[in-house]
């Protein structure tokens, strides 16, 4: 655990899943992630892209994989290993091209070390997200679920102390 407690609790059409932050390790994205949860951004939007074995990405508010807040922030590469559980921010092809987007890694994704921002990780509701990882898909991609995984709200839990 790290010094910093401040958690999110992702409840899900499927159930809860609950990060930890890593604001030692990629402050800029803990502060976008938290602010944007706040704002209820993340309310209503859905898990759009899901592969099995790999991770869940969400946090689109057009459910599509193209959207974002408006903005984009600035890669804070790191050391973290990208391994089952593990919350990084999506981006397109330039590296500092993340808004809002974020994925949690279903499986051990090392290749992807260095290249995306890790900034969480999960501590509770490995259950919930194999239930989203191995939901149907949808053809012609076989990424999207055919019922719609829902982030209902994401709430930020402080524990200062």
């Amino acid at each position: 655990m790290s010094d910093n407690q401040t958690t999110a609790v992702i409840d899900t059409s499927e159930g809860a899943m609950t990060i930890e932050f890593l604001p030692e390790k990629a402050p800029g994205h803990v502060d976008n992630f938290v602010k944007l949860a706040q704002d209820g951004f993340y309310d209503g939007t859905v898990f759009h892209r899901v592969i099995e074995g790999f991770m869940i990405q969400g946090g689109c508010p057009d459910g599509t994989g193209r959207g974002g807040p408006g903005y984009h922030i600035k890669a804070e590469f790191n050391d973290v290993h990208h391994a089952r559980g593990i919350v990084s921010m999506a981006r397109a092809q330039d590296p500092d091209s993340a808004g809002s987007q974020f994925f949690i890694c279903h499986a051990d994704a090392g290749f992807l070390d260095g290249q995306y921002t890790a900034f969480g990780r999960l501590v509770d509701g490995e259950s919930t997200l194999d239930k989203i990882a191995t939901a149907p898909k949808t053809s012609p991609n076989g990424e999207t679920p055919v019922s719609p995984v829902t982030v209902n709200k994401v709430t930020i839990v402080r524990k200062d102390g």
